[in-house]
Protein backbone atom coordinates (compact mmCIF):
# COMPACT_ATOMS: atom_id res chain seq x y z
CA UNK A 1 0.00 0.00 0.00
CA UNK A 2 2.99 2.26 0.96
CA UNK A 3 4.75 1.22 -2.38
CA UNK A 4 1.59 2.65 -4.00
CA UNK A 5 1.10 5.60 -2.59
CA UNK A 6 4.60 6.47 -2.97
CA UNK A 7 4.01 5.84 -6.87
CA UNK A 8 0.94 7.98 -6.83
CA UNK A 9 1.52 10.81 -4.73
CA UNK A 10 5.33 10.98 -4.17
CA UNK A 11 5.48 14.83 -3.43
CA UNK A 12 2.24 14.66 -0.85
CA UNK A 13 4.11 12.31 1.45
CA UNK A 14 7.04 13.62 1.26
CA UNK A 15 5.68 16.84 2.33
CA UNK A 16 3.02 15.46 4.71
CA UNK A 17 3.74 17.23 7.92
CA UNK A 18 3.61 20.44 5.98
CA UNK A 19 0.46 19.90 4.75
CA UNK A 20 -1.22 18.68 7.99
CA UNK A 21 0.48 21.75 9.43
CA UNK A 22 -1.19 23.64 6.31
CA UNK A 23 -4.35 22.10 7.33
CA UNK A 24 -4.27 23.14 11.04
CA UNK A 25 -3.50 26.67 9.80
CA UNK A 26 -6.65 26.56 7.46
CA UNK A 27 -9.05 25.50 9.96
CA UNK A 28 -7.68 27.84 12.76
CA UNK A 29 -8.38 30.81 10.30
CA UNK A 30 -12.31 29.70 9.69
CA UNK A 31 -12.56 29.17 13.22
CA UNK A 32 -11.20 32.53 14.30
CA UNK A 33 -12.46 34.57 11.20
CA UNK A 34 -16.03 32.64 11.39
CA UNK A 35 -16.03 33.45 15.33
CA UNK A 36 -15.62 37.03 15.11
CA UNK A 37 -17.49 37.32 12.30
CA UNK A 38 -20.18 36.05 13.78
CA UNK A 39 -20.20 38.64 16.00
CA UNK A 40 -20.07 41.46 14.24
CA UNK A 41 -22.37 40.28 11.23
CA UNK A 42 -25.24 39.74 14.00
CA UNK A 43 -24.94 43.09 15.04
CA UNK A 44 -24.32 44.76 11.69
CA UNK A 45 -27.45 42.59 10.98
CA UNK A 46 -29.80 43.92 13.76
CA UNK A 47 -28.65 47.24 13.21
CA UNK A 48 -29.86 47.18 9.81
CA UNK A 49 -33.18 45.40 10.40
CA UNK A 50 -34.31 47.65 13.44
CA UNK A 51 -33.27 51.32 12.02
CA UNK A 52 -34.70 50.43 8.30
CA UNK A 53 -37.89 52.94 7.17
CA UNK A 54 -40.62 51.11 9.37
CA UNK A 55 -38.12 49.06 11.38
CA UNK A 56 -38.81 49.01 15.41
CA UNK A 57 -36.24 51.92 16.27
CA UNK A 58 -35.92 53.43 12.54
CA UNK A 59 -32.89 55.62 12.49
CA UNK A 60 -32.38 56.33 8.46
CA UNK A 61 -28.91 57.97 9.16
CA UNK A 62 -27.73 55.59 11.25
CA UNK A 63 -29.08 52.55 8.59
CA UNK A 64 -27.82 54.79 5.79
CA UNK A 65 -24.15 54.58 7.22
CA UNK A 66 -24.08 51.13 8.49
CA UNK A 67 -25.56 49.90 4.88
CA UNK A 68 -23.03 51.76 2.80
CA UNK A 69 -20.03 50.72 4.81
CA UNK A 70 -21.12 47.05 4.50
CA UNK A 71 -21.70 47.60 0.82
CA UNK A 72 -18.38 48.76 0.74
CA UNK A 73 -16.43 46.12 1.63
CA UNK A 74 -19.21 43.85 -0.11
CA UNK A 75 -17.82 45.28 -3.71
CA UNK A 76 -14.01 45.04 -3.22
CA UNK A 77 -12.49 41.79 -4.36
CA UNK A 78 -11.30 39.57 -1.67
CA UNK A 79 -7.54 40.20 -3.57
CA UNK A 80 -7.65 43.60 -3.48
CA UNK A 81 -8.82 43.85 -0.23
CA UNK A 82 -6.04 42.10 1.45
CA UNK A 83 -3.71 44.53 -0.09
CA UNK A 84 -5.76 47.33 0.85
CA UNK A 85 -5.52 46.45 4.64
CA UNK A 86 -2.16 45.95 4.69
CA UNK A 87 -1.09 49.02 7.11
CA UNK A 88 -4.44 47.82 9.19
CA UNK A 89 -3.48 44.40 9.36
CA UNK A 90 0.62 45.32 10.25
CA UNK A 91 -1.37 47.91 12.79
CA UNK A 92 -3.50 45.16 14.60
CA UNK A 93 -1.72 42.14 14.35
CA UNK A 94 2.14 43.29 13.67
CA UNK A 95 2.46 41.18 10.10
CA UNK A 96 0.68 41.18 6.84
CA UNK A 97 1.76 37.98 5.99
CA UNK A 98 1.36 33.92 7.36
CA UNK A 99 -1.70 33.25 8.75
CA UNK A 100 -1.74 36.19 11.77
CA UNK A 101 -1.48 38.32 8.65
CA UNK A 102 -4.57 36.42 7.11
CA UNK A 103 -7.01 36.53 9.74
CA UNK A 104 -7.67 40.55 9.20
CA UNK A 105 -8.78 40.90 5.45
CA UNK A 106 -10.45 37.49 6.06
CA UNK A 107 -12.66 38.86 8.75
CA UNK A 108 -13.34 42.34 6.65
CA UNK A 109 -14.49 40.14 4.04
CA UNK A 110 -16.30 37.79 5.52
CA UNK A 111 -18.01 39.73 8.17
CA UNK A 112 -19.99 42.17 5.53
CA UNK A 113 -21.11 39.20 3.37
CA UNK A 114 -22.42 37.42 6.37
CA UNK A 115 -24.46 40.42 7.76
CA UNK A 116 -26.23 40.47 4.50
CA UNK A 117 -26.78 36.56 5.15
CA UNK A 118 -28.72 37.22 8.71
CA UNK A 119 -29.85 40.75 7.43
CA UNK A 120 -32.04 38.57 4.67
CA UNK A 121 -32.74 35.97 7.25
CA UNK A 122 -34.47 38.46 9.22
CA UNK A 123 -36.75 40.34 7.12
CA UNK A 124 -38.21 36.72 7.11
CA UNK A 125 -40.05 37.21 10.27
CA UNK A 126 -43.49 37.75 10.03
CA UNK A 127 -44.55 41.32 10.39
CA UNK A 128 -47.30 40.14 12.19
CA UNK A 129 -44.98 38.65 15.48
CA UNK A 130 -43.65 41.46 15.57
CA UNK A 131 -46.59 43.54 15.89
CA UNK A 132 -47.77 41.00 18.32
CA UNK A 133 -44.93 41.68 21.19
CA UNK A 134 -45.16 45.48 20.77
CA UNK A 135 -48.59 45.11 21.18
CA UNK A 136 -47.43 43.22 24.58
CA UNK A 137 -45.66 45.85 25.75
CA UNK A 138 -42.07 43.80 25.21
CA UNK A 139 -39.26 46.47 24.97
CA UNK A 140 -37.00 46.69 21.49
CA UNK A 141 -34.56 44.41 23.05
CA UNK A 142 -36.88 41.80 23.86
CA UNK A 143 -38.40 42.08 20.48
CA UNK A 144 -34.82 41.47 19.11
CA UNK A 145 -33.38 38.51 21.64
CA UNK A 146 -36.98 36.76 21.41
CA UNK A 147 -38.61 37.73 18.05
CA UNK A 148 -35.85 38.14 15.58
CA UNK A 149 -33.45 35.90 16.49
CA UNK A 150 -34.74 33.23 18.84
CA UNK A 151 -37.57 32.65 16.35
CA UNK A 152 -35.29 32.54 13.41
CA UNK A 153 -32.68 30.15 14.59
CA UNK A 154 -32.69 27.53 11.57
CA UNK A 155 -32.22 30.86 9.22
CA UNK A 156 -29.07 31.60 11.00
CA UNK A 157 -27.80 28.05 10.96
CA UNK A 158 -28.30 28.27 7.54
CA UNK A 159 -26.45 31.88 6.52
CA UNK A 160 -23.93 30.79 9.31
CA UNK A 161 -23.30 27.84 6.61
CA UNK A 162 -23.34 29.29 3.53
CA UNK A 163 -20.94 32.12 5.17
CA UNK A 164 -18.27 29.11 6.43
CA UNK A 165 -18.25 27.70 2.71
CA UNK A 166 -17.51 30.68 1.10
CA UNK A 167 -14.93 31.90 4.19
CA UNK A 168 -13.22 28.18 3.34
CA UNK A 169 -12.64 29.55 -0.44
CA UNK A 170 -11.67 32.98 0.75
CA UNK A 171 -8.70 31.19 2.84
CA UNK A 172 -7.25 29.15 0.15
CA UNK A 173 -7.55 32.87 -2.07
CA UNK A 174 -5.30 34.21 0.72
CA UNK A 175 -2.33 31.96 -0.44
CA UNK A 176 -1.44 33.41 -3.17
CA UNK A 177 -0.18 36.35 -1.05
CA UNK A 178 1.37 34.07 1.71
CA UNK A 179 -1.58 33.79 3.84
CA UNK A 180 -0.75 30.63 5.09
CA UNK A 181 -2.97 27.68 5.03
CA UNK A 182 -3.73 25.24 1.85
CA UNK A 183 -4.21 27.67 -0.29
CA UNK A 184 -0.62 28.71 0.15
CA UNK A 185 0.73 25.05 0.08
CA UNK A 186 -0.93 24.65 -3.17
CA UNK A 187 0.80 27.88 -4.72
CA UNK A 188 4.30 26.90 -3.47
CA UNK A 189 4.15 23.52 -4.43
CA UNK A 190 1.40 22.29 -6.69
CA UNK A 191 1.48 25.66 -8.73
CA UNK A 192 4.54 27.22 -8.34
CA UNK A 193 6.53 23.59 -8.63
CA UNK A 194 4.56 21.58 -10.94
CA UNK A 195 3.52 18.73 -8.65
CA UNK A 196 0.42 17.78 -9.25
CA UNK A 197 -0.99 15.47 -6.56
CA UNK A 198 -0.20 18.61 -4.07
CA UNK A 199 -2.28 20.19 -6.10
CA UNK A 200 -5.61 17.27 -6.05
CA UNK A 201 -4.94 16.21 -2.82
CA UNK A 202 -5.41 19.67 -1.88
CA UNK A 203 -8.75 19.99 -3.59
CA UNK A 204 -10.07 17.12 -2.10
CA UNK A 205 -8.95 18.03 1.40
CA UNK A 206 -11.12 21.68 0.58
CA UNK A 207 -13.76 19.56 -0.91
CA UNK A 208 -14.25 17.48 2.09
CA UNK A 209 -14.35 20.44 4.55
CA UNK A 210 -17.08 21.89 2.76
CA UNK A 211 -19.20 19.01 2.38
CA UNK A 212 -18.78 18.43 5.94
CA UNK A 213 -19.81 22.08 7.10
CA UNK A 214 -23.10 21.65 4.57
CA UNK A 215 -23.72 18.03 5.89
CA UNK A 216 -23.75 19.60 9.42
CA UNK A 217 -25.39 22.85 8.55
CA UNK A 218 -28.43 20.93 6.94
CA UNK A 219 -28.50 18.35 10.01
CA UNK A 220 -28.84 21.85 12.74
CA UNK A 221 -31.17 23.24 10.28
CA UNK A 222 -33.58 20.51 10.17
CA UNK A 223 -33.13 20.06 13.88
CA UNK A 224 -34.22 23.59 14.67
CA UNK A 225 -37.03 23.76 12.16
CA UNK A 226 -40.00 23.99 13.88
Amino acid sequence: MHALLRRIMPNVLERFPELLSSSLQTLQMILITSLISFVFGIVFAVLLTVSRKGGILENIPLWTIVDKIINFFRSVPFIILIALLIPVTRFLVGTAIGMRGAIPPLIFGTAPFFTRQMESALAQIDAGSIEAAQSMGISPLGIIMRVYLKENIPGIIRGITITIISLIGLTAMAGAVGGGGLGDFAIRYGYQRYQTDITIVTVLILILLVSVVQGLGNFLAKKTSH
